[in-house]
C-alpha cells in the first residue's frame, strides 16, 4: 500500500542533484509544465538574483513525487518569481494526486496563487476565479500561424508588413534581431517598460532592483534547454519596439513587450510579433504564450487559449472570506472596463 507523501522544504541552492534530476523527469512526464516558469532553470535565477526561493519536496513510497518552488512573505507563501510568473504550480507527472495543505507548515498561513495551471490536482476547492491566458500556435512560422489565425489576426499582421515598409520609407531600413545578446538594448527595454508603467499608473515591476538583475541574469542563461530571449525592431539607429521573454523547449514566454512611443502610429507592437512569428522555426519554437489578460491585440492575436486560476490555500475561515470579497470586487471592476471599452 502507497504511504501519504512526508513533505520537506529546503532553499534552491540546497536541492541535491538527485532532486534537480526529479524535477526535470517530473515536468517532462507533463504537457501541462511545458512553460518557462516550470523550469528549474527561472526558480535558479530568482534564487540568484537576490529573493530566495524554497522548494517544498514530497516525497512518496522512497521517491520524489513533487516538487513546489516558492517564496516566504511571513505566514503567506508565494510562487517562484511572483508578482511575474504567468503559469504556477506544482512540478509532479501527470496524474499524480497532490495536497495543497501540505504546503501549510507551522508557521505559515496561506498559499496564495494567481497564475495556476488549471490542470494541477488538488486545488480546486481552493480556486476563487479563472482568467483565460491566450497562445499562439507558430508551428511552420508565419504561414503556418496564418493558416490557424482569426481574419483580426491576419488583417493586423498584414497591416504590420504595410507599416513596416513605412517605417522602412519614413525612417531608414527595418532590422529585426530575434535573440539578441546586447545588455544596452535590455537596459533599454526595461527604462522604456517603467516609462510605460509610470504613464498608465501601473505598479512599477523594476522598481525592485532584484527584478532587474533577475532580467541581466535570464538574457546570459544557455544551457541550450531554457534561457531568456531578447528580440529588438530597429529603424535605422532608433529601437522601434523590442520583447524580453522566456523559452524553454520549444514554448516562448511572451513577458515584457515595449515599444518607442514616438513610433506608435505605426503599431510597432504588431510589427515586432509579426517578426517574431516568423523568426519561430529559427528560435525552434512552436508556441508563444501570451500571458493572462483580455487586451484587445492578445483577444486578435490568439489562435487558442488555456485557464490560470486565482485563489489561496488556508485552513483560515476569515482569510478565505477576505480573499473572496476581493476576488469579486476586481471580477466586477473588470466587467465594468469591459462593457466601457469594449
Amino acid at each position: 500500500m502507497s504511504r501519504a507523501p512526508a513533505m520537506r522544504t529546503v532553499p534552491f541552492d540546497g536541492l541535491s542533484a538527485a532532486e534537480l534530476d526529479a524535477w526535470h523527469a517530473l515536468r517532462a512526464a507533463n504537457p501541462a509544465l511545458d512553460s518557462p516558469y516550470f523550469h528549474p532553470g527561472f526558480a535558479a535565477a530568482v534564487h540568484a538574483s537576490g529573493r530566495p526561493v524554497h522548494v517544498a519536496v514530497s516525497t512518496r513510497d522512497g521517491g520524489i513525487d513533487a516538487l513546489v518552488p516558492h517564496h516566504r512573505d511571513g505566514r503567506v507563501l508565494r510562487p517562484a518569481g511572483w508578482p511575474g510568473a504567468d503559469f504556477q504550480g506544482p512540478v509532479l507527472a501527470a496524474g499524480t494526486p497532490f495536497r495543497p495543505l501540505g504546503l501549510l507548515s507551522r508557521g505559515t498561513g496561506a498559499y496564495v496563487f494567481d497564475h495556476l495551471v488549471e490542470a494541477a490536482p488538488g486545488f480546486g476547492p481552493w480556486v476563487l476565479g479563472r482568467r483565460p491566458s491566450p497562445y499562439l500556435d507558430v508551428t511552420g512560422g508565419l504561414p503556418g500561424y496564418l493558416g490557424r489565425a482569426s481574419r483580426s489576426g491576419r488583417d493586423n499582421m498584414n497591416q504590420a508588413r504595410r507599416r513596416a515598409a513605412k517605417a522602412e520609407r519614413e525612417h531608414s531600413t527595418v532590422k529585426f534581431e530575434a535573440d539578441s545578446r546586447d545588455r544596452d538594448a535590455l537596459a533599454l527595454v526595461i527604462a522604456l517598460k517603467r516609462a510605460q508603467y509610470a504613464a498608465t499608473g501601473a505598479a512599477d515591476y523594476f522598481a525592485e532592483p532584484d527584478r532587474v538583475r533577475l532580467l541581466e541574469s535570464l538574457l546570459g542563461a544557455r544551457d541550450g534547454s531554457f534561457g531568456g530571449v531578447l528580440s529588438t525592431l530597429h529603424a535605422g539607429p532608433r529601437l522601434v519596439a523590442a520583447h524580453f521573454g522566456l523559452r524553454a523547449g520549444g514554448v516562448l514566454h511572451w513577458w515584457f513587450p515595449v515599444y518607442d512611443p514616438e513610433f506608435a502610429r505605426l503599431s510597432p507592437g504588431w510589427m515586432l510579433l509579426r517578426e517574431l512569428v516568423a523568426a519561430a522555426p529559427t528560435l525552434g519554437v512552436d508556441r508563444i504564450d501570451l500571458g493572462r489578460g483580455e487586451d484587445e491585440y492578445k483577444r486578435r492575436a490568439k489562435t487558442g487559449e488555456t485557464w490560470v486560476c486565482q485563489g489561496l490555500v488556508t485552513r483560515n475561515p476569515a482569510r478565505r472570506a477576505a480573499a473572496v470579497a476581493m476576488t469579486r470586487a476586481r471580477a466586477m471592476v473588470r466587467s465594468v472596463r469591459t462593457r466601457t471599452h469594449p
